[in-house]
Protein backbone atom coordinates (compact mmCIF):
# COMPACT_ATOMS: atom_id res chain seq x y z
CA UNK A 1 0.00 0.00 0.00
CA UNK A 2 1.03 3.57 -0.66
CA UNK A 3 2.74 5.85 1.86
CA UNK A 4 2.30 8.96 -0.30
CA UNK A 5 0.61 12.21 0.74
CA UNK A 6 -1.69 12.18 -2.28
CA UNK A 7 -5.42 12.32 -1.58
CA UNK A 8 -8.21 11.75 -4.12
CA UNK A 9 -11.18 14.03 -3.34
CA UNK A 10 -14.57 13.74 -5.05
CA UNK A 11 -17.30 16.31 -4.53
CA UNK A 12 -14.55 18.85 -3.91
CA UNK A 13 -16.47 21.86 -5.25
CA UNK A 14 -19.33 21.34 -2.78
CA UNK A 15 -19.78 23.10 0.56
CA UNK A 16 -17.92 20.42 2.53
CA UNK A 17 -15.44 19.65 -0.23
CA UNK A 18 -14.10 23.20 -0.51
CA UNK A 19 -13.47 23.39 3.23
CA UNK A 20 -11.87 19.96 3.31
CA UNK A 21 -9.68 20.73 0.30
CA UNK A 22 -8.25 23.76 2.10
CA UNK A 23 -7.69 21.85 5.34
CA UNK A 24 -5.89 19.02 3.55
CA UNK A 25 -3.59 21.48 1.79
CA UNK A 26 -2.73 23.14 5.09
CA UNK A 27 -1.71 19.72 6.45
CA UNK A 28 0.62 19.14 3.53
CA UNK A 29 -1.44 16.72 1.46
CA UNK A 30 -1.39 16.77 -2.35
CA UNK A 31 -5.05 16.79 -3.32
CA UNK A 32 -6.26 15.44 -6.67
CA UNK A 33 -9.74 16.76 -7.45
CA UNK A 34 -12.32 14.58 -9.21
CA UNK A 35 -15.01 16.84 -10.67
CA UNK A 36 -17.75 16.84 -13.29
CA UNK A 37 -17.01 20.52 -13.97
CA UNK A 38 -13.26 20.83 -14.40
CA UNK A 39 -13.16 24.57 -15.32
CA UNK A 40 -15.16 25.39 -12.18
CA UNK A 41 -12.96 23.11 -10.09
CA UNK A 42 -9.79 24.81 -11.32
CA UNK A 43 -11.29 28.22 -10.50
CA UNK A 44 -12.65 27.32 -7.05
CA UNK A 45 -9.78 25.05 -6.00
CA UNK A 46 -6.51 26.41 -7.36
CA UNK A 47 -3.31 24.59 -6.56
CA UNK A 48 -4.62 21.03 -6.64
CA UNK A 49 -2.16 18.28 -7.51
CA UNK A 50 -4.42 17.31 -10.41
CA UNK A 51 -7.92 17.61 -11.86
CA UNK A 52 -9.69 14.49 -13.14
CA UNK A 53 -13.04 14.43 -14.89
CA UNK A 54 -15.66 12.78 -12.67
CA UNK A 55 -18.53 10.66 -13.92
CA UNK A 56 -20.04 7.60 -12.30
CA UNK A 57 -19.09 5.09 -14.99
CA UNK A 58 -15.37 5.44 -15.67
CA UNK A 59 -13.75 3.27 -13.02
CA UNK A 60 -11.13 1.99 -15.44
CA UNK A 61 -9.98 5.52 -16.28
CA UNK A 62 -9.75 6.39 -12.58
CA UNK A 63 -7.58 3.45 -11.61
CA UNK A 64 -4.40 5.21 -12.76
CA UNK A 65 -5.29 8.30 -10.72
CA UNK A 66 -6.12 6.25 -7.63
CA UNK A 67 -3.01 4.08 -8.01
CA UNK A 68 -0.44 5.04 -5.37
CA UNK A 69 -2.70 7.49 -3.53
CA UNK A 70 -2.71 7.44 0.27
CA UNK A 71 -6.49 7.87 0.54
CA UNK A 72 -9.74 8.48 -1.31
CA UNK A 73 -12.31 10.83 0.23
CA UNK A 74 -15.64 10.42 -1.53
CA UNK A 75 -18.16 13.24 -1.02
CA UNK A 76 -19.90 13.36 -4.40
CA UNK A 77 -23.68 13.02 -4.66
CA UNK A 78 -26.72 14.90 -5.94
CA UNK A 79 -28.15 17.45 -3.47
CA UNK A 80 -30.82 16.04 -1.18
CA UNK A 81 -32.36 19.27 0.09
CA UNK A 82 -30.99 22.04 -2.13
CA UNK A 83 -33.75 24.56 -2.60
CA UNK A 84 -35.82 22.89 0.09
CA UNK A 85 -38.69 25.34 -0.41
CA UNK A 86 -39.00 24.62 -4.10
CA UNK A 87 -37.89 21.10 -5.02
CA UNK A 88 -40.08 18.04 -4.56
CA UNK A 89 -38.89 14.47 -4.51
CA UNK A 90 -40.19 13.37 -7.87
CA UNK A 91 -39.32 9.83 -9.00
CA UNK A 92 -36.61 11.37 -11.19
CA UNK A 93 -35.08 13.34 -8.30
CA UNK A 94 -35.14 10.29 -6.03
CA UNK A 95 -33.45 8.19 -8.72
CA UNK A 96 -30.70 10.81 -9.08
CA UNK A 97 -30.18 10.98 -5.30
CA UNK A 98 -29.84 7.21 -5.14
CA UNK A 99 -27.81 6.58 -8.28
CA UNK A 100 -25.34 9.42 -7.80
CA UNK A 101 -24.36 7.95 -4.44
CA UNK A 102 -24.61 4.22 -4.95
CA UNK A 103 -23.30 4.01 -8.52
CA UNK A 104 -20.63 6.62 -7.89
CA UNK A 105 -19.34 4.80 -4.81
CA UNK A 106 -19.38 1.49 -6.67
CA UNK A 107 -17.22 3.01 -9.41
CA UNK A 108 -14.77 4.44 -6.86
CA UNK A 109 -14.35 1.04 -5.20
CA UNK A 110 -13.98 -0.61 -8.60
CA UNK A 111 -11.17 1.85 -9.36
CA UNK A 112 -9.52 0.99 -6.04
CA UNK A 113 -9.79 -2.71 -6.86
CA UNK A 114 -8.18 -2.12 -10.26
CA UNK A 115 -5.25 -0.16 -8.85
CA UNK A 116 -1.88 -1.84 -8.43
CA UNK A 117 -0.84 0.23 -5.39
CA UNK A 118 -4.12 0.66 -3.54
CA UNK A 119 -4.96 3.44 -1.08
CA UNK A 120 -4.80 2.78 2.63
CA UNK A 121 -8.05 4.57 3.42
CA UNK A 122 -11.47 5.24 1.90
CA UNK A 123 -13.62 7.85 3.61
CA UNK A 124 -17.17 8.01 2.33
CA UNK A 125 -19.86 10.54 3.17
CA UNK A 126 -23.16 9.26 4.49
CA UNK A 127 -25.96 10.74 6.59
CA UNK A 128 -27.86 10.35 9.85
CA UNK A 129 -30.81 9.62 7.60
CA UNK A 130 -29.42 6.07 7.84
CA UNK A 131 -31.40 5.61 11.06
CA UNK A 132 -34.76 6.64 9.65
CA UNK A 133 -37.00 8.98 11.62
CA UNK A 134 -37.11 8.75 15.41
CA UNK A 135 -38.50 10.52 18.45
CA UNK A 136 -36.24 11.46 21.38
CA UNK A 137 -34.37 8.13 21.40
CA UNK A 138 -30.59 8.58 21.40
CA UNK A 139 -28.97 6.98 18.36
CA UNK A 140 -25.37 5.80 18.18
CA UNK A 141 -23.53 3.96 15.44
CA UNK A 142 -24.87 0.58 16.58
CA UNK A 143 -28.50 1.60 15.98
CA UNK A 144 -30.04 -0.38 13.08
CA UNK A 145 -31.11 1.41 9.89
CA UNK A 146 -34.55 2.74 9.08
CA UNK A 147 -36.78 1.70 6.20
CA UNK A 148 -37.69 5.02 4.54
CA UNK A 149 -36.22 6.27 1.27
CA UNK A 150 -33.20 8.12 2.67
CA UNK A 151 -32.38 5.33 5.10
CA UNK A 152 -32.27 2.81 2.28
CA UNK A 153 -30.11 5.14 0.18
CA UNK A 154 -27.62 5.37 3.05
CA UNK A 155 -27.63 1.60 3.58
CA UNK A 156 -26.87 0.94 -0.09
CA UNK A 157 -24.31 3.78 -0.17
CA UNK A 158 -22.36 2.45 2.81
CA UNK A 159 -22.60 -1.13 1.53
CA UNK A 160 -20.81 -0.11 -1.66
CA UNK A 161 -18.12 1.75 0.30
CA UNK A 162 -17.38 -1.14 2.65
CA UNK A 163 -16.62 -3.41 -0.32
CA UNK A 164 -13.20 -1.71 -0.34
CA UNK A 165 -12.35 -3.65 2.83
CA UNK A 166 -12.13 -6.75 0.63
CA UNK A 167 -9.06 -5.16 -0.98
CA UNK A 168 -7.27 -4.34 2.28
CA UNK A 169 -8.50 -0.74 2.53
CA UNK A 170 -9.64 0.79 5.82
CA UNK A 171 -13.12 2.27 5.35
CA UNK A 172 -14.95 4.90 7.41
CA UNK A 173 -18.41 6.26 6.58
CA UNK A 174 -19.28 9.62 8.15
CA UNK A 175 -22.99 9.96 8.84
CA UNK A 176 -23.39 13.70 8.71
CA UNK A 177 -26.23 15.64 10.28
CA UNK A 178 -27.30 19.20 9.52
CA UNK A 179 -24.08 21.03 8.69
CA UNK A 180 -24.45 24.70 9.57
CA UNK A 181 -23.18 26.94 6.78
CA UNK A 182 -24.64 30.46 6.53
CA UNK A 183 -24.00 30.69 2.78
CA UNK A 184 -25.13 27.32 1.45
CA UNK A 185 -27.12 24.22 2.25
CA UNK A 186 -30.17 24.18 4.52
CA UNK A 187 -29.26 26.84 7.12
CA UNK A 188 -29.85 29.89 4.85
CA UNK A 189 -33.34 28.56 4.11
CA UNK A 190 -34.04 28.00 7.80
CA UNK A 191 -32.82 31.54 8.51
CA UNK A 192 -35.00 33.27 5.93
CA UNK A 193 -38.23 33.49 8.02
CA UNK A 194 -36.20 34.79 10.98
CA UNK A 195 -34.81 37.57 8.79
CA UNK A 196 -38.42 38.55 8.10
CA UNK A 197 -39.32 38.30 11.81
CA UNK A 198 -41.74 35.44 11.18
CA UNK A 199 -39.51 32.60 12.39
CA UNK A 200 -40.61 29.78 14.60
CA UNK A 201 -40.61 26.03 15.08
CA UNK A 202 -41.80 23.58 12.50
CA UNK A 203 -44.58 21.67 14.22
CA UNK A 204 -44.67 19.49 16.17
CA UNK A 205 -41.37 21.07 17.33
CA UNK A 206 -40.33 18.01 19.30
CA UNK A 207 -38.38 16.44 16.41
CA UNK A 208 -34.63 16.41 16.98
CA UNK A 209 -32.08 18.09 14.72
CA UNK A 210 -28.59 16.61 14.78
CA UNK A 211 -26.38 19.50 13.68
CA UNK A 212 -22.64 20.16 13.36
CA UNK A 213 -20.38 23.19 12.87
CA UNK A 214 -18.30 22.98 9.65
CA UNK A 215 -15.04 23.16 11.61
CA UNK A 216 -15.98 20.05 13.54
CA UNK A 217 -17.12 18.20 10.44
CA UNK A 218 -13.73 18.84 8.85
CA UNK A 219 -12.09 17.86 12.11
CA UNK A 220 -13.89 14.53 12.06
CA UNK A 221 -12.83 13.86 8.47
CA UNK A 222 -9.22 14.53 9.44
CA UNK A 223 -9.57 12.25 12.47
CA UNK A 224 -10.96 9.47 10.28
CA UNK A 225 -8.17 10.02 7.75
CA UNK A 226 -5.26 10.02 10.18
CA UNK A 227 -6.31 7.75 13.06
CA UNK A 228 -5.89 4.12 12.06
CA UNK A 229 -8.42 3.11 14.72
CA UNK A 230 -11.17 4.88 12.78
CA UNK A 231 -13.20 2.40 10.78
CA UNK A 232 -16.84 1.63 10.14
CA UNK A 233 -19.58 4.21 10.63
CA UNK A 234 -19.22 7.50 12.52
CA UNK A 235 -21.94 9.95 13.49
CA UNK A 236 -20.61 13.29 12.29
CA UNK A 237 -22.80 15.39 14.58
CA UNK A 238 -22.32 17.66 17.57
CA UNK A 239 -22.85 15.99 20.96
CA UNK A 240 -25.86 18.19 21.77
CA UNK A 241 -28.71 17.62 19.28
CA UNK A 242 -31.74 19.80 19.92
CA UNK A 243 -35.45 19.69 19.31
CA UNK A 244 -36.67 21.87 16.49
CA UNK A 245 -38.37 24.13 19.02
CA UNK A 246 -35.13 24.69 20.96
CA UNK A 247 -33.12 25.05 17.75
CA UNK A 248 -35.54 27.73 16.54
CA UNK A 249 -35.47 29.55 19.86
CA UNK A 250 -31.66 29.74 19.87
CA UNK A 251 -31.52 30.79 16.21
CA UNK A 252 -34.04 33.55 16.87
CA UNK A 253 -32.04 34.73 19.88
CA UNK A 254 -28.78 34.85 17.92
CA UNK A 255 -30.42 36.66 14.99
CA UNK A 256 -32.31 39.07 17.23
CA UNK A 257 -35.60 37.89 15.76
CA UNK A 258 -38.89 36.38 16.86
CA UNK A 259 -39.04 32.61 17.14
CA UNK A 260 -42.61 31.87 18.15
CA UNK A 261 -44.56 31.68 14.88
CA UNK A 262 -45.11 27.96 14.19
CA UNK A 263 -45.10 26.41 10.73
CA UNK A 264 -47.93 23.86 10.42
CA UNK A 265 -47.21 20.43 8.98
CA UNK A 266 -49.99 20.74 6.40
CA UNK A 267 -48.24 23.70 4.73
CA UNK A 268 -44.95 21.86 4.37
CA UNK A 269 -46.69 18.74 3.10
CA UNK A 270 -48.44 20.82 0.45
CA UNK A 271 -45.18 22.49 -0.61
CA UNK A 272 -42.75 19.60 -0.42
CA UNK A 273 -44.62 16.31 -0.45
CA UNK A 274 -42.46 13.43 0.79
CA UNK A 275 -39.41 15.68 1.24
CA UNK A 276 -41.23 17.43 4.10
CA UNK A 277 -40.16 14.44 6.23
CA UNK A 278 -36.70 16.02 6.43
CA UNK A 279 -37.95 18.87 8.61
CA UNK A 280 -41.05 17.30 10.17
CA UNK A 281 -39.08 14.36 11.55
CA UNK A 282 -35.56 13.93 12.84
CA UNK A 283 -32.89 11.92 14.58
CA UNK A 284 -31.15 12.38 17.93
CA UNK A 285 -27.77 11.10 16.75
CA UNK A 286 -24.77 11.17 19.10
CA UNK A 287 -21.07 10.98 18.07
CA UNK A 288 -20.22 8.09 20.37
CA UNK A 289 -17.38 6.61 18.29
CA UNK A 290 -15.65 9.94 17.58
CA UNK A 291 -15.68 10.83 21.27
CA UNK A 292 -14.39 7.37 22.16
CA UNK A 293 -11.39 8.11 19.92
CA UNK A 294 -10.79 11.32 21.85
CA UNK A 295 -12.20 13.92 19.45
CA UNK A 296 -12.89 17.21 21.26
CA UNK A 297 -15.54 19.36 19.60
CA UNK A 298 -14.74 23.02 19.06
CA UNK A 299 -18.46 23.81 19.03
CA UNK A 300 -20.40 21.30 21.13
CA UNK A 301 -23.25 23.77 21.78
CA UNK A 302 -25.52 25.45 19.23
CA UNK A 303 -25.51 29.08 20.41
CA UNK A 304 -21.70 29.55 20.28
CA UNK A 305 -21.66 27.72 16.94
CA UNK A 306 -24.25 30.04 15.41
CA UNK A 307 -22.62 33.16 16.83
CA UNK A 308 -19.32 32.10 15.33
CA UNK A 309 -20.85 31.42 11.91
CA UNK A 310 -23.07 34.51 11.80
CA UNK A 311 -20.62 36.91 13.43
CA UNK A 312 -23.07 37.75 16.19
Amino acid sequence: MSNSKRIILTGATGVVGRRLFAALQVRGYDVVVFSRRLPQARELLPGAAGYVWWTTNTAGAWASAVDGAHAVIHLAGAPIAEGILGQRWTPEVKAEIHNSRVNGTRSIVDAIAAATDRPKVLLCASGVGYYGFHDYTSLDESTPPGTDFLAQVCVAWEREATRAEEFGVRVACLRTGLMLDPEAGVLPQIMQPFKLYVGGPVLPGTQYYSWIHPDDLIGLYLLALEDERASGSFNATAPSPLTNRDFSSILGKVMGSTSWMPVPEVILRALLGEMADLVLNGQRALPKKAQALGYEFRFPKLEPALRNLLGK
